[in-house]
Formats: structure tokens, sequence, C-alpha cells
């Protein structure tokens, strides 16, 4: 559909979000327009007032139109244009001489829209995160988009940190007075008819206070994930069948490894996706549920309460469960408790932050685990990470030179396809990027490998067999990416690293 942007401008920005539409086309006293709810009569007779014309009111998805409006920068207009009205009322105020921090109220309403304006921003270009930070004579924006942070708008005084910090906390229900220690809140938000959950983290620094604020856009996470898979992760082909062998083992433990934001939690749901049935009992401990998935039990961890993933994993052998899922191992009583539940009978899916799959080895035997019960359980040890795909419409061809693909240790076999660099342009938010895919490698515990960790060999020659064994690492299937001309090696190269024999960690 050919929206020609000029003409969806010419509406104030606030009016295309309040009734969700956008206009089509315009002939005579007529316009046609593309809305969420043509029998919103209140809806029709304002834009028939603003425009002075009759309206012509066509059915449309509702996620279609916001989509349209993400792509002609309408949420931009509205951060921008508040922002700068945000500045000018600082330059008129400080000319008359009366702008001092402490006169400006938290409630102002100039200050509450501009953190609106930023929250709006960065939910319709589906951020992860908002980061504040507080410099030494100014105040920066950022988001967190596909793993990386991007500025959000002009960097503002400095004076102002405190009034916007102040917002925050009183959206999160925390002590505006206590700006010495960390502060963590939570509050949730309706947008456009849809409810979205904020966590914020407060913390102090040498200039003020920085915060953070996570998206949960629940709806949206639970739609996506309903329809989630591990073909869509962007695991090859190899990798995915090694992985469903075992997930539909009927007991024992699969472990995902890899930093935080490699996508652990996103694979766990792609799994529990594909083997739910209806037929067994699933049931989940998290911290905190960030998806909902219809027909499973999920439980959140709450600390305060006394629910740690060690007492609720016991609570949870005693309803009975199949397949259990942890969503994370960090102490060694919850790693005795998965382990026994992986012994008697469970499929246990959980993960555990290391930096690769022979690290995790390591980890348990580190809290004491012990070393048969380990390798009787453990089927498999998956390690991953995200690497940003590049955008199909403005990449752009480029050579590398040998010395530069030495350096990096690219094999002869990935030397002779096509590279591509990325450009930017409107559909990419003009970061050359849209989206993210998944690489990985799978640590498979044959009776080699399973002697090996009984007698505590160095990780290193458990890795040789390994690789002799058939293991593809990680790095190799991200050159496989830059070779398909999916991503770069700069992305991959933000991921591993190569080493002297050409495996990755």
């Amino acid at each position: 559909m050919n929206i020609s942007k000029e003409k969806i401008k010419r509406f104030p920005a606030e009016m295309l979000f309040k009734y969700v539409f956008v206009p089509i086309s315009e002939e005579g006293d007529r316009i046609e327009i593309l809305i969420e709810d043509p029998t919103n009569i209140v809806a029709l007779d304002d834009i028939e007032n603003f425009t002075g014309k009759k309206v012509k009111a066509v059915k449309g998805e509702k996620t279609e139109i916001l989509d349209i409006l993400r792509r002609t920068e309408v949420a931009d207009d509205i951060l921008k244009s508040t922002s700068e009205k945000f500045e000018a009322q600082k330059r008129i105020d400080e000319i008359e001489g009366d702008m001092i921090t402490e006169t400006i109220s938290d409630e102002d309403p100039t200050i509450v829209k501009l953190v609106n304006s930023i929250i709006l921003n960065a939910v319709q270009k589906l951020a992860s995160d908002i980061h504040i930070e507080t410099r030494e004579n100014r105040v920066v924006v950022k988001y967190r988009i596909d793993g990386v942070l991007v500025d959000a708008i002009t960097p503002l005084d400095k004076r102002f940190s405190e009034n916007i910090i102040s917002r925050i906390k009183i959206m999160s229900d925390l002590d505006i007075s206590e700006k010495r220690i960390p502060q963590d809140g939570r509050f949730r938000l309706n947008i456009k008819g849809k409810e979205i959950d904020f966590r914020v983290s407060i913390m102090p620094s040498i200039y003020g206070e920085d915060a953070v604020i996570r998206i949960l856009d629940r709806e949206m996470i639970t739609r996506s994930v309903s329809e989630l898979k591990l073909d869509v992760l962007g695991f090859d082909e190899t990798l995915i069948k090694k992985i469903r062998k075992y997930i539909y083992y009927p007991y024992g433990m699969v472990l995902i490894t890899g930093p935080t934001g490699s996508g652990k939690t996103t694979t766990l749901y792609a799994i529990l996706n594909e083997i739910k049935s209806g037929e067994e009992k699933i049931v989940t401990i998290e911290d905190p549920v960030e998806y909902q998935i219809d027909g499973i039990t999920q439980i959140n961890v709450n600390e305060k309460t006394g629910l740690t993933f060690s007492r609720g994993l016991r609570s949870i052998l005693r309803h009975d469960p199949d397949k259990i899922m942890v969503g994370e191992i960090r102490d060694p009583e919850t790693a005795e408790i998965a382990i026994q539940a992986a012994l008697t009978g469970h499929l246990v899916f959980t993960t555990v932050h290391a930096n690769n799959a022979f690290d995790v080895i390591g980890r348990f035997l580190h809290m004491k685990v012990d070393p048969y019960s380990f390798v009787s359980s453990v089927n498999c040890i998956i390690s991953q990470r995200l690497v940003r795909t590049l955008c199909e419409r403005c990449k752009v061809e480029v050579s590398y030179g040998d010395e530069f693909l030495d350096k990096i240790k690219v094999p002869q076999k990935y030397r002779d396809g096509k590279f591509y660099e990325p450009s930017g342009c409107k559909e990419c938010n003009y970061t050359g990027f849209r989206g993210r895919s998944a690489i990985g490698e799978i640590l498979e515990f044959s009776d080699t490998i399973r002697d090996m960790i009984l007698e505590r060999k160095p990780p290193s020659e458990i890795k040789k067999e390994a690789l002799k064994e058939g293991l593809v690492p990680m790095r190799m299937k991200g050159m496989e990416k830059v070779y398909q001309g999916i991503t770069t090696f700069r992305e991959l190269n933000k991921v591993t690293f190569a080493e002297e024999n050409g495996s990755s960690f």
C-alpha cells in the first residue's frame, strides 16, 4: 500500500495514535482513511472537523497501521517536538532569571510530557530498554534496539536530570528523596490500548542518578511467543535437528548457556512451544515470568516471600510434573535439585551463565555437584549468541583483502562469497540492521565425554574430543551467516573470537 508520508504529517501525531488511523487518499471534498475502528463516530467527526472534508473509513489492522506510523517516524516527531519545546521553555525561563532546578515541580507538565514521549517513542521503535544517563553537563537518552544502544534525542541540560529521574521514581513508586543508594521499581502504562510493563533501575553515579527502564510489551511478546519455534530463531538446520533429538528424550537435562542477552530464555520458550502437547504437565519457575504460554503452569520467583528457585523447584516436584523449566541455576542447592529431578524421570530445561559449553562443566563441579550425577543427568549443553542481521533493503556489497581475512582467521571456503556491510535507511532506523539471529553449538554427552569429565580432564582436552566427534564451533556457524550475507564480520567478532586452532569461544 503506497501511503504518502506528507499526508500523514498533516495530522497531529497525538490524533493519529489516539484514533489509530492513517490517510490513504484525498480527492476533492473527500478523504479516505485506514482506521482500526470505522464505527468510532467521535473519531470520524474529529477527523472531518480537522480536515473540513467528508471521511470514508476503511477497516485496517491495528498492527499494520501502527507499523506504518512507526516507519513514517511519527513517534520520532512527537519526541523531537516535545524535547524542542522543553529546551525552548528552558531558554525563556533562563532569560527571565527564574530558572533554578528546585523551582520545577516533579509534576511539571513539560517534564511529564517529555518522559511520556521518551517512553512512547521507545515502544514504537521496539526498543528493549531506555537508558537515561547523567553526564558532567548534560543528560543523554539512549534506546537499546537489537542489542545496541542508539541516541534517542539531542542531549538535554544537566540541570533537568534530577526532575526527569524524580518523575520516573514517582511513576515507579520509589523514594524521590533517596539519592545515595540504588532503587528498583516497576510501573505499568496503557499505551494505545495495550498494557505494557516497565521495570526500573535507578543507580547513583558521580554526576547524579542514572535510570534504565526495561520495556516488557507482554501483548507483543505473548503473540510472538505463541508462534515461536526453533526454526525462526536463526539456528542452522543441522543444529536444530540435534536439539530436537534431545528435547524429546523422556528424561534428563538440557542446559543452555551464554552471557546475558544472548537469547537463552527465548530458546527455552521455543523448545517449550515445540514439546507441549496437552498430554504432559509442564511447569516453569522463572525470575520473572516474561513470556506467558497457554497450557503451561508458570511460577514467579519471589525472594521477599522466600520463594526462591530451590524452594520453588522442591514444590514443583510434588506437583506431578513431566517436564520442568528452571529459569536459571544460580546456586548449588538449585543445581542439586535439578539434577535429582533429571535422574528421577523428569525432563529438565534450564540456563546457566557461562561463556561456553565447556565452562558449564567447571561451574557445576565448582558448585560441589557430584560428577557422576552430573554426567548421568545431562543430555547436552547448548551454547548460543545473537548477531544483528543486515537490512535487506540497504545493505551494500564490499570486498576484503586477504590481510584482513587472515587476521580474523576466515577459512578458505568462506572467502569466495559476497560480503556485505550496513548502510542505513528509513526501514531500519538508519542503523543498517533489522532484528537479530541466533548462532550456537551443541556439546553432546557421549560415553567418551562423560568418562573424561569423571576423570577430571581439562576443558581443552574435552573440547578436542568434542571437535573430533563432530562439534561445529559457534564461530564457524557465524562465518556461514556472514558468507550468506546475513550479518557482518564485525557483528560476529562482537560475540565470538578465533583461536589458533580455528575453533571458538
